[in-house]
């Protein structure tokens, strides 16, 4: 607790003083998501097609790092990488922090995107394609005209969460030194000895991002489904979603570690 009785303009003021370090947060987010949709999707693939040896390499990093804790995660490549690359004869000991919390926060959500793309693939029903392929469609036109739009829509709300979880989990990344906006927070708070007006100040931003990015992905969700009639739509929810979900939880080898999907 702070040394001070509680202020609210403090709230205001600190509110004002956060915004500076948005930009470092929004940087991880959407570094880390663009990454991982990268990593994911090459992640995916070979469990979509089932390729031996590297499904499971793919289940072993998926396990990895859906199973630790990415605050152990960031300590393992801000230190371990560093000594590894050592040995290589490469020294990267004066690479900024920065760097390393985006390359932890990137794997760790391709993990959870290699999922959410292969269980939206597969919760696209298999008469669609089979129907594709009766009209003369080819592969690529059957997935690029039938399961990709289909896949994208259905994992609209999946990967809202996982963006907004994301963003939570940035909280983090002070405990490298990197001055977002919990470890901007948290120097204020020291300096000021008024902890709980900071505090609220943190939460009130955290909680006006994540309504604004909720917002945002309810809007391209509509947006997808835009031709669909209300019952159209409501079977789809209903029918998909319950795939997607089922499938998502069934094609990990271990519990999820959060709550997130």
């Amino acid at each position: 607790m702070g040394q001070h009785p509680f202020d609210i303009s403090y709230v205001f003021e600190y509110f004002v003083k956060l915004l500076p370090s948005l930009k470092i947060t929004l940087l991880i987010v959407f570094s880390s998501i663009l990454i991982g949709v990268v990593v994911g999707l090459l992640v995916a693939l070979p469990r979509l097609y089932q390729i031996p040896v590297l499904k499971r390499f793919s289940q072993i990093y998926v396990s990895f790092f859906r199973g630790t804790p990415i605050l152990i995660q960031l300590f393992l490549f801000y230190y371990g990488v560093p000594e590894v690359l050592k040995i290589m004869g490469l020294d990267i000991s004066k690479t900024s922090a920065l760097y390393f919390v985006i390359l932890t926060y990137s794997l760790h959500s391709g993990a959870y995107i290699s999922e959410m793309i292969r269980g939206a693939i597969t919760a696209v029903n298999l008469g669609q394609v089979e129907a594709a392929y009766a009209m003369g469609m080819n592969g690529y036109q059957a997935f690029s005209r039938i399961v990709l739009p289909q896949a994208i829509a259905i994992s609209i709300p999946v990967f809202a969460n996982l963006v907004i979880g994301n963003l939570k989990d940035t909280s983090l990344a002070f405990s490298l030194g990197i001055m977002e906006m919990t470890g901007t927070a948290r120097t204020i708070g020291a300096l000021s000895q008024r902890f709980v007006e900071i505090y609220i100040s943190l939460a009130l931003l955290y909680l006006l991002i994540s309504f604004a990015l909720q917002k945002l992905f309810v809007y391209v969700e509509r947006h997808l489904h835009r031709h669909e009639s209300d019952t159209m739509a409501t079977q789809r929810e209903r029918s998909g979603r319950r795939r997607l979900f089922h499938k998502f939880e069934s094609i990990s080898d271990i519990p999820s570690k959060e709550a997130r999907l």
